[in-house]
């Protein structure tokens, strides 16, 4: 199954310069129970953004460019070849950048996606999402607290068939 995985605000916001426009504690523990033992697929920059590799999964890094190997990772120049290299992972993750969502949409299963409840400045955006193609099978909000600046809504969303 590949699931994409992502946290956007309502306007679709990503990041900006690479970065995350907020925190969310709570996301970010279930963004690693989600994908944890599993293989990540992401473009170089989401890489670069990481201070180190996440532990417990295989990242695997699409990019363009030639000779870019860091250490203990996978690296390949397109989706096909990302998902190639997955083995027999039956769970499969992509976590970014907005150029990798727009290229993995028409071939996810499954989209885990946290929708930050506001509207930020960014440079990076997640692609709209189709009801036409895509159904919400379970929703959960959560309000701000005092570990969260924003309130968020988790929706898995699913193909349909």
């Amino acid at each position: 199954m590949l699931t994409m995985v992502a946290a956007a605000a309502e306007n679709n916001a990503l990041g900006k310069e690479n970065d995350l426009v907020w925190h969310l504690p709570d996301d970010f523990k279930r963004f690693k129970k989600i994908t944890s033992g599993h293989h990540i697929i992401m473009g170089r920059k989401t890489f670069e953004s990481f201070p180190k590799l996440l532990p417990n999964r295989t990242h695997i890094i699409l990019t363009r460019k030639k000779d870019y190997q860091p250490e203990n990772t996978i690296v390949v120049n397109s989706l096909e070849e990302a998902l190639k290299s997955t083995g027999n992972d039956e769970k499969i993750f992509i976590i970014g950048g907005g150029e990798i969502y727009k290229l993995a949409i028409e071939k996810a299963d499954k989209i885990e996606l946290t929708r930050v409840h506001g509207t930020f400045e960014a440079d990076t955006f997640f692609p709209e999402v189709d009801p036409e193609k895509w159904q919400i099978s379970s929703e959960e909000f959560h309000p701000k607290d005092e570990r969260h600046e924003y309130s968020f809504t988790y929706i898995t969303y699913e193909r349909r068939k």
